[in-house]
């Protein structure tokens, strides 16, 4: 055999096990700064109902100002999920979890009676099987206008001032009217917010990043970005943003996950967290990246919130 055919079946070989590697690679999630207590896939059990009990959905109505409008005095209207044997003697973390542009507060799929694959699913069996406990799980409108009910694009601005709703009118609300941990600390803030944590899907994830951690760090500890949509905060903006904030104020945990097939969010979801936004109190052991085949629908939502939930149940005390 000549030298130089030699040569080339070399080269096709290495140049045919690259392609190989490469292909391979792609078939598994990415992950950086995740712990095995991320799931790929939400487990088959979660995606039906609980045989037996689960937690209760209630609605509630509270004051709130027109943030994107005139501040005129409206009502606005909230899902609160009850762990089941809630009770007002125990205190409980609270979660408050957001909804995408084009959906309202029942957009999670919070109800006493879904009927399909839900978030409260995901909730009555993490709760059922020690993953998580004492810990509402509160589903806001995240637009801060008198129109909240208007899920058009005239709305759209009314997302970026949900933080003044949140700090003023929402987070006092829950404190006030549930058994909460932050509510008994109400004295003491730096402790009260070690129980209160924000995620949401898409335009909820970039309001997580944007509001939650960005303006809101002083009373929120926890944060989880699913498929956090475009406009949210790059990893250099929330490094600066969060200088504005004493650094004795913790991040507990800062997880993220997109599906790599996102059209929508997986750029912008990325330029946020992809890589760790340059602050101290994000470190290799609270940041979390996760990736995996998938696109913007709730295949990745509803794992993203059950990954979540476990991370929030593993840093309870």
């Amino acid at each position: 055999m000549k030298k130089g055919s030699r040569c080339f079946r070399r080269a096709a070989a290495l140049l045919l096990a690259a392609v190989l590697m490469t292909a391979a690679a792609g078939c598994f999630a990415e992950e950086k700064g995740a712990s095995a207590m991320f799931a790929d896939s939400l487990p088959n059990s979660y995606m039906y109902p609980l045989k037996d009990g689960g937690g209760k959905v209630v609605g509630i109505t509270y004051p709130s100002r027109d943030y994107f409008g005139d501040r005129a005095e409206i009502e606005k209207h909230a899902l609160v999920y009850l762990p089941a044997g809630y009770s007002e003697d125990v205190p409980c973390d609270v979660l408050f979890l957001c909804h995408g542009i084009g959906g309202t507060e029942y957009e999670w799929n919070f109800s006493n009676t879904p009927g399909n694959l839900s978030g409260k699913y995901v909730a009555d069996h993490a709760f059922s099987d020690g993953l998580v406990k004492n810990l509402i799980i509160v589903l806001p409108n995240g637009r801060s206008t008198a129109n909240y009910k208007d899920t058009s694009w005239n709305s759209m601005g009314a997302f970026y001032v949900f933080g003044q709703e949140l700090r003023n009118d929402l987070i006092p609300y829950i404190d006030e009217h549930y058994s909460t941990w932050s509510g008994r600390l109400k004295d003491d803030p730096a402790a009260a917010r070690r129980h209160r944590a924000m995620a949401g899907l898409s335009m909820g994830g970039m309001q997580t990043i944007n509001i939650g951690m960005c303006e809101c760090l002083d009373l929120i500890s926890a944060f989880g970005a699913f498929s956090a949509a475009p406009t949210s905060k790059t990893a250099g903006e929330i490094a600066q943003l969060l200088k504005a904030f004493p650094e004795d104020l913790d991040i507990r945990c800062f997880y993220n996950i997109c599906g790599t097939e996102d059209g929508t969010a997986y750029w912008s979801a990325s330029a946020a967290a992809k890589t760790k936004p340059a602050d101290s109190r994000l470190t290799e052991s609270n940041w979390y990246w996760q990736e995996l085949p998938g696109t913007h629908d709730f295949k990745i939502w509803y794992l993203g919130l059950f990954n979540f939930l476990k991370l929030l149940g593993s840093m309870q005390e």
